[in-house]
């Protein structure tokens, strides 16, 4: 396509850009907790995500906020862009065999298992938590790239990747949960219109059709249907992301001719640069008054900072030693074992998918208890993690013979 350029190394600008935008959004989560607790800013910031700004155009979700635009149709592209590198990893990536899926999906899966069974065990004596389980069972790639981008050279390449393709496949996850367990009442009608929609799409991409404006139209019509079918309105991104043409090629980082391609590099800088730490914004706000080390430690936040912090390093680092040790893949090259222990705490970071999870199971006074477990286990993870990837000594090369 004459005009349109990739980046040399796609996979160095998506980890530098991953990073990049990691490190807005802790900026933002940062500014968004201290603008909630001082006194002269902490009502207008309440007043301002809560503000109405249009009419009802989903009776099940009530009149439009500022909060209701970020996290049911901002966020629609976020999942859109994580669809996107869902599918191109599967048919064109780091995914595209068992061979390589192998450690990646037996770590993310033991990595959403364990979580959610140490919050569970947690909160197994107080009546109504139980909604809470998949909470710590995600881990958010923008934040724990932005921490890994602090290291340097520190981390190798090799453990990047491997973080990434984990939390690629840990969204796969997050995805199914979001749209199996919190999804109430389902209008059959608008499931169909958005089934309809996506069959269009998806017959438009097997006649050839790549003008990203046509998809564009029809992604927007797929998010109402979805919208008013009572499913979460971001699965339409997802979903569409699967009927996106996509050329494959070998061998070579990128097509330009590939319409996949075009929109996921199109949508990353804004996702990573805007709406990821408007998300964080708008979502990391709580107000701290009135709580203290009692509130930390009540069942529901306790649950998920241990699901985060416990359940996320056990499950990950146990489920790669195990498999390595079985002889069922080898273990990312150039990385020592206590490297990859931190980069499994560093897992333990789940922030933007944890927060979204939460804002579905908990709704009223219990948000400010979500969102405390969500930030306390994410920032002991991405501490732990730093400080053992920053004095883990390297892997030595061998020397000759």
């Amino acid at each position: 396509m004459v005009g349109f350029r990739f980046p040399r190394s796609v996979l160095r600008a998506f980890l530098a850009n991953e990073a990049a935008g990691g490190i807005v959004l802790i900026v933002a989560a940062a500014l968004a907790m201290v603008v909630a607790n001082l006194p002269a800013t902490a009502h207008a910031y309440h007043a301002f995500v809560h503000a109405r700004t249009g009419p009802v155009i989903a009776p099940a979700i009530g009149p439009m906020t500022v909060h209701l635009w970020i996290n049911d149709a901002l966020m629609a592209l976020f999942f859109l862009l994580v669809g996107l590198e869902i599918k191109r990893e599967f048919m064109d990536g780091r995914l595209s065999t068992w061979e390589r899926r192998r450690l990646p999906v037996i770590a993310a899966g033991a990595g959403m298992a364990l979580p959610a069974l140490v919050y569970l065990t947690v909160t197994r004596g107080t009546p109504g938590l139980h909604a809470g389980w998949a909470i710590p069972a995600a881990t958010d790639i923008a934040f724990a790239i932005g921490v890994l981008a602090l290291l340097g050279s520190r981390a190798p390449t090799s453990l990047k990747l491997f973080l990434t393709t984990v939390a690629i496949v840990d969204d796969m996850g997050a995805v199914a949960i979001i749209a199996l367990a919190y999804t109430d009442q389902i209008s059959t009608i608008a499931l169909g219109g958005a089934a309809l929609v996506l069959g269009l799409l998806y017959v438009l991409g097997k006649s050839g059709v790549g003008a990203l404006p046509v998809y564009a139209i029809g992604v927007t019509v797929l998010w109402y249907c979805v919208l008013l079918s009572g499913v979460h309105a971001t699965i339409a991104g997802v979903a569409a992301a699967l009927v996106i043409p996509i050329t494959p090629s070998p061998g070579a980082p990128d097509d330009a001719a590939s319409p996949l391609h075009r929109l996921e590099h199109a949508l990353h800088p804004w996702v990573a640069f805007a709406i990821v730490p408007l998300f964080g914004f708008a979502n990391a706000g709580v107000d701290l008054s009135g709580m203290g080390l009692d509130t930390l430690l009540a069942p529901l936040p306790l649950g998920i900072a241990a699901g985060l912090v416990v359940g996320k390093q056990l499950g990950i680092f146990g489920a790669v030693w195990g498999t390595v040790k079985l002889g069922l893949a080898s273990k990312p090259a150039g990385a020592t074992w206590l490297q990859i222990y931190g980069v499994a705490l560093l897992c333990g970071i789940g922030f933007t998918m944890s927060l979204f999870i939460g804002g579905l199971a908990f709704r009223g006074d219990v948000e400010g208890e979500v969102k405390l477990g969500v930030l306390a286990g994410s920032i002991v993870s991405a501490c732990a993690g730093f400080v053992v990837l920053r004095f883990a000594p390297a892997l030595q090369p061998a020397e000759p013979a």
